[in-house]
C-alpha cells in the first residue's frame, strides 16, 4: 500500500478524492500505471501491457474514461482502423497488425478496467 501511495503522488495535479484514490490503488494492484501520453498530459493515464486508458474524476467520487481505451503505438494512443489488407492500430504513420492477440489484449484490458470503475468505493 506504501508503494501504491507514494506513485499517486507522482500523478498529474489533479485533486483526487479518497474514492478516488482508493480506485486507483487498485488499478495499481492489478499491474496498471500511470503514464504520460501527449496531449494528455494532465489527466489521469494509466497502462497496462501495451493498452492505455485515459481518465477524469467525476464529482460522485469515481473515474471516468475521457476516450475510449487503446493500444499503444510508439508511445502514444492509436486507433484501430480496418484495411483491406487487414486490421491496424495506427498513430501517425506508423501501423501495427491487430493481431488476435492485440485485440484480445485490448478486450480484457478494457474489461478489468471497466469492472474496476466500477466497483462500488472500498470503504
Amino acid at each position: 500500500m506504501a508503494a501504491h501511495c507514494a506513485a499517486i503522488g507522482l500523478l498529474p495535479m489533479i485533486e483526487f478524492s479518497p474514492q478516488q484514490i482508493k480506485i486507483i490503488e487498485r488499478l495499481f494492484a492489478v499491474g496498471f500505471r500511470h503514464v504520460v501520453i501527449p496531449p494528455y498530459e494532465n489527466a489521469l493515464c494509466m497502462r497496462k501491457g501495451e493498452c492505455v486508458a485515459v481518465m477524469t474524476p467525476v464529482m460522485n467520487g469515481g473515474l471516468k474514461l475521457l476516450a475510449p481505451s487503446a493500444y499503444v503505438v510508439d508511445g502514444n494512443f492509436s486507433v484501430h482502423l480496418k484495411r483491406a489488407s487487414g486490421d491496424v492500430f495506427v498513430w501517425k504513420k506508423t501501423e501495427l497488425s491487430a493481431t488476435p492477440e492485440r485485440v484480445r489484449e485490448l478486450e480484457s484490458f478494457r474489461k478489468e478496467l471497466d469492472e474496476i470503475l466500477a466497483l462500488p468505493p472500498a470503504q
